[in-house]
């Protein structure tokens, strides 16, 4: 590092990329540079995608994920690693060799089955694959409800209670640690909690913004756990400092009129209003 250089993590997320620009790959870069991070990418899938749903959807063949791993991994030294969408089982492993020849410091797994729409993001069945090759090499798993009853091979939870049973079921299973998404239950108050190996579970509160627009939400939270925690190396401050972050970009964001749907995120909320 040279004498006035500040110091800024370098961040890969290897991802889908959402053409209409709220989630995927777009969200990721939007909120690393949001966030003072250095973003690089690894594109796993093309997808035809906007505010109303999914139209289609096209896998990056493997050969060129793994040479895009190998582009970034030899070039530039990577403080974390974000992955979301992966179509189906021969990319998750590539993207696992990869991350085996190339160990990161830092790795959040956001195991992106189905989208905010309800539209599904994998073109086969890929959660043994996911479990097997990538959730030994993630520090963080970020699921939504449906992700977490597919991983935890349970239904749909139906109360906060079922959410902590399958979060423990994951750890059980050798998740290191699983962020439970709790902004889909109703009230005035969304509960997340962070449950951990040999820790006892941490709950994070923030207020609910009464919006449809949520697309990208869960690309969005997971990127920024990534971009924040090499600042401190701390998992619990990452995803308190990561919720806050989202929820005013939830809250900027809540009025805008993107398509006719469901639209994003204000993701550069703290610099452009």
């Amino acid at each position: 590092m040279q004498p006035n250089e500040k110091p800024y993590p370098r961040v890969l997320t290897i991802a889908g990329s959402d053409s209409g620009g709220g989630a995927g790959i777009q969200a990721d870069l939007k909120t690393f540079g949001a966030l003072g991070a250095y973003g690089a990418s690894v594109i796993t899938a093309v997808t035809a995608q906007n505010t109303q749903g999914v139209q289609a959807v096209h896998t990056v063949p493997s050969d060129i994920i793994r040479a895009q791993c190998e582009s970034v991994f030899t070039d530039i030294r990577i403080d974390a690693v974000k992955i979301g969408m992966l179509p189906d089982t021969e990319t998750i492993c590539t993207v696992a060799a990869a991350l085996r020849r190339h160990p990161a410091p830092f790795t959040v797994l956001d195991p992106v089955l189905v989208a905010t729409s309800g539209d599904s993001l994998a073109l086969e069945n890929t959660t043994q694959a996911l479990l097997g090759e990538l959730m030994p090499l993630a520090d963080l798993l970020t699921p939504n409800l449906s992700e977490l009853a597919a991983l935890s091979g349970r239904s749909l939870p139906r109360d906060e209670n079922e959410m902590l049973e399958q979060g423990r079921l994951l750890l059980q299973s050798g998740a290191k640690a699983v962020l439970l998404k709790g902004g889909h239950w109703s009230g005035g108050f969304a509960r997340d909690w962070l449950v951990r190996q040999n820790a006892d579970p941490q709950c994070f509160i923030g207020s609910r913004i009464p919006t449809r627009n949520t697309h990208g939400t869960g690309c969005t939270l997971s990127s920024a756990i990534a971009a924040l925690y090499p600042h401190s190396k701390q998992l619990h401050l990452a995803v308190a400092a990561a919720k806050s972050y989202l929820h005013g970009a939830i809250d900027a964001g809540q009025h805008w009129h993107l398509g006719h749907g469901n639209g994003p995120v204000a993701h550069f909320w703290r610099t452009v209003r």
